[in-house]
């Protein structure tokens, strides 16, 4: 059992029956709820019912899937916990992806204006991305995570068994951050990343711990992503704006798919605006598609990309805000590129199929 210690909290890396069962001892709480998905009530809530023991909660299910990431699926959450009476002492379980921990989260740190929440990540895109920051929030509108605020859980338990329910897909989703993280932080990792026959080959606790590290040094320097924790929305820019597109039509892409693809589209840009070797351009570019095939984007959606990149939060004034990256392993925040550029770049996506 490995254990992160953040400031205000504590990432358990482990099987959740070693680690879970002491840290709720410890605890007082008037009432227990586990917030769940229909997939991990189906595959998880067993190890989870394993670890609590006999201990007595409350379900709250909700459907899956970033398209329910909204108030109506709040207002769910909320209405199980009203009509549970729960009390400002009650303690929620998060147990799902970033969907579940972000909505979860959300709910739980409004709830009566604020009730304490413990986040179970399932997937590796929650495990190694919403582990460690306390960002939590719901969709609107078509723009990611724009309604939401920052509260850190009680904890994060991590246990690399759920991936075990995972299809390969979803898997390939979270491994997009984990390149992420390398890109912007660390290119030893990104070399080692680039020499795997197959992500995860070795075990994906192996990535799991190296990409927690990096997300944590980034999120201590700056909790409230006023400076350098902007790096961590590298391909984020054009990923979301994308993600959020797809997600209106019949063939939505999952997060790391898309950011994959922002990914791309943004080491152009870090070619274009600061420099980035045309070798590495074509590397890291040729790895993404190698990974995560090709989507071509339609071009009468471009505008409305630009629509949804315009609404971004992390914007300042009326320009559109980027984290590049050069070199490879260092990130450079707040550069902003025009709407002509960014068109060039979605171009240049295309292109290489």
């Amino acid at each position: 059992m490995d254990a992160i210690q953040l400031k205000d909290y504590t990432i358990y890396l482990g099987p959740l029956q070693e680690s879970l069962p002491g840290f709720l001892k410890q605890l007082s709480y008037s009432g227990l709820f586990v917030i769940a998905d229909d997939n991990t009530q189906e595959h998880c809530l067993p190890r989870l019912e394993d670890a609590l023991g006999h201990s007595n909660f409350t379900l709250i299910r909700i459907p899956p899937g970033e398209a329910h990431k909204n108030l109506d699926t709040c207002r769910q959450i909320w209405s199980g916990l009203m009509d549970r009476r729960a009390g400002r002492g009650a303690l929620a379980l998060n147990l799902g992806g970033g969907v579940i921990g972000d909505m979860g989260g959300f709910c739980a740190a409004t709830f009566k204006r604020g009730i304490r929440f413990v986040q179970i990540p399932t997937t590796l895109l929650s495990q190694v991305d919403a582990s460690i920051g306390g960002k939590l929030g719901i969709d609107f509108l078509q723009a990611k995570n724009c309604i939401g605020l920052f509260q850190n859980p009680l904890a994060v338990f991590i246990d690399p068994a759920f991936l075990e329910t995972l299809p390969w897909r979803e898997l390939r989703s979270g491994y997009a951050e984990i390149v992420k993280h390398s890109l912007i932080a660390d290119a030893a990792q990104w070399e080692r990343l680039r020499k795997l026959r197959r992500p995860g080959e070795e075990g994906w606790e192996a990535l799991i711990a190296p990409s927690l590290h990096i997300k944590k040094q980034i999120v201590e320097a700056d909790p409230f992503e006023k400076g350098q924790r902007k790096a961590l929305n590298f391909g984020h820019t054009v990923g979301h704006a994308v993600e959020g597109v797809a997600l209106e039509t019949d063939a939505p892409l999952l997060h790391g798919e898309a950011v994959a693809i922002g990914m791309a589209c943004e080491t152009f840009l870090s070619g274009r605006e600061l420099g980035l070797p045309e070798k590495d351009v074509e590397q890291i570019t040729r790895y993404i598609i190698e990974h995560y095939g090709h989507h071509p984007l339609d071009p009468g959606d471009f505008d409305a990309y630009l629509r949804l990149m315009g609404n971004d939060k992390k914007n300042e004034g009326q320009q559109i805000n980027f984290s590049l990256i050069n070199p490879v392993g260092q990130a450079a925040v707040n550069r902003h590129c025009t709407p002509e550029l960014i068109i060039e770049s979605l171009e240049f996506y295309n292109s290489l199929s």
